[in-house]
């Protein structure tokens, strides 16, 4: 079983797409947040993404490049202005294949299903860790926040990983101490406390405050 993220501002043609792909075995979730499409598409973690070109606020060209920043994911686009122009400018902002509107069920199908077995024979997903937007890129150590890409260094990278993949629970500061030092030679325990202060300003500078928490005595949460 895959699942689909539609991202199509149409309701009917939304709740239709829906039930076709629903009736092959698959789960589809249909976004109704257009301002904030690149939220939902990281909360539902989908593995193939079909996306109207003409939305509100941001069109489909805008999504499918924030999508592209931190995924390889499938990405078809829909759209009844089916001239060759848009066709090419959605394969070069990154899409997968283009779907004309109105649109025939079956043919959607028919794409959607050799999309997914190619996709998924080839395994091109990339590992990512997200929470309240941001969004940890686990192979390149980038953090991706609304507009803003934040370069980590090794060790910015290994206390923030540590602390997402704890999300909800506080972690120690010899834990953190242990995952910093894990790879190097012994460095003092002041240096933790510098690379925290040092994180939370970048996070900080790119909008996300408050977003590491100490808990006194204990070590540091992401609540």
């Amino acid at each position: 079983m895959y699942k689909i993220l539609i991202v199509e501002d149409d309701a009917s043609l939304a709740c239709a797409m829906k039930k076709q792909i629903e009736s092959w075995g698959n789960e589809v979730r249909c976004v109704t947040d257009f301002q904030n499409v690149i939220k939902s598409f990281t909360a539902y973690d989908p593995h193939m993404v079909l996306l109207d070109i003409m939305l509100p606020f941001f069109n489909g060209y805008h999504w499918c490049g924030e999508i592209r920043k931190i995924s390889n994911v499938p990405v078809v686009f829909l759209s009844s202005a089916s001239e060759n122009m848009n066709i090419i400018m959605a394969m070069n902002m990154g899409g997968d294949d283009f779907i004309p509107k109105p649109i025939d069920l079956d043919v959607m199908t028919s794409k959607i299903q050799a999309l997914l077995r190619r996709a998924y024979d080839m395994g091109n997903k990339i590992p990512i860790l997200e929470h309240k937007g941001a969004v940890l890129n686990l192979n390149d150590t980038v953090l991706t926040f609304q507009e803003n890409h934040i370069d980590l260094t090794k060790n910015e990278f290994r206390i923030l990983k540590t602390l997402l993949e704890n999300k909800g629970k506080p972690v120690s500061r010899d834990a953190l101490m242990t995952k910093l030092w894990q790879m190097d030679a012994y460095v003092e325990e002041n240096t933790l406390t510098v690379n925290v202060n040092r994180l939370r300003k970048k996070l900080e500078a790119a909008g996300l405050k408050d977003y590491i928490t100490t808990k006194i005595g204990i070590g540091y949460i992401i609540k």
